[in-house]
């Protein structure tokens, strides 16, 4: 069983790959599966700034590629310990909306919250009319 603090590091170390020539601003994120495994992402920068892949859609999408459907935890690492962009937050409720979130930042606090409390009211396949998802 990956604890949270185990989490945490594997966020950690995918932040210290992460592509950010332009910002400088690196994120690191990992997944735990509901089948206990982890996946992890890093943020990518590109100079045309629209095309930049935040490290939560990344690690999402690691884990789609090997098969998993839903998580349970996500670690976010930044500087600041800041929580997922709105089109993660998003992305994330595609996969389940009962996500615990943590919220790693450098001077070592880690903080809780929920994919819930970060998405309130949120968009997702029951908000498509019947049969078009």
């Amino acid at each position: 069983m990956t604890t949270d603090s185990e989490l945490a590091h594997f966020a950690q170390e995918a932040r210290g790959r992460a592509w950010a020539p332009y910002s400088n601003f690196r994120v690191g994120a990992a997944v735990l599966t509901q089948d206990g495994r982890v996946f992890t992402g890093c943020n990518v920068e590109n100079a045309s700034y629209g095309l930049t892949v935040c490290a939560e859609r990344n690690a999402v999408a690691a884990a789609v590629v090997a098969g998993a459907r839903r998580f349970s935890v996500l670690a976010v690492s930044s500087e600041n310990g800041v929580a997922p962009c709105g089109a993660c937050r998003q992305v994330l409720f595609e996969f389940g909306g009962e996500l615990r979130v943590l919220l790693c930042a450098d001077d070592g606090a880690l903080r809780e919250t929920s994919l819930a409390a970060l998405l309130p009211q949120p968009f997702g396949p029951s908000s498509l009319p019947s049969g078009q998802h």
